[in-house]
């Protein structure tokens, strides 16, 4: 078995940089810098509507994902009540008990905030419903009847 022996001399190297003299600065040249602002500017124009019409997008996903949560609370209301929150009550009922109900079980969502749609408003609810045993939906970005893309309503019918 051979061990060599590492010199002081033979474990330092010296690194000169390449391709630019010993006392040039290592930086970007204004040339350089613009090419790149240049290619940033070229994405973020092709790139930003794709990004929008994906937030709209997930907006109507998450507002159909949260009528749903919000329709199995107002059927667990309904089972242990026997009945749907009323009208005046309204979709409050899911957090807090009604005065004189005295079977309610709640509450049936975690937060009042749950109560809003993505777009900040509050959900609007109908019992009786127009279309059913009670009407649970929002109007959508524009809060307009009808619309298309993130405007379009979303409904529990």
């Amino acid at each position: 078995m051979i061990i060599r022996r590492r010199t002081e001399t033979s474990s330092r190297r010296e690194h000169a940089p390449v391709g630019r003299r010993a006392g040039a600065s290592a930086g970007f040249t204004l040339i350089e810098l613009l090419v790149v602002l240049v290619i940033l500017g070229v994405l973020v124009t092709v790139a930003a509507p794709q990004a929008m019409r994906y937030l709209g997008g997930a907006k109507q996903d998450g507002a159909r994902l949260q009528l749903q949560s919000l329709s199995t609370a107002i059927d667990l209301y309904r089972l242990d009540t026997g009945r749907y929150p009323s009208r005046e009550d309204g979709l409050a009922a899911l957090v807090q008990a009604p005065a004189g109900q005295s079977r309610w079980n709640g509450p049936y969502i975690r937060k009042a905030e749950q109560l809003q749609d993505p777009w900040g408003r509050v959900w609007r609810y109908r019992a009786p419903g127009e279309h059913g045993a009670y009407d649970l939906f929002s109007l959508g970005a524009d809060d307009r009847p009808g619309g298309a893309g993130e405007d379009r309503d979303v409904t529990s019918w």
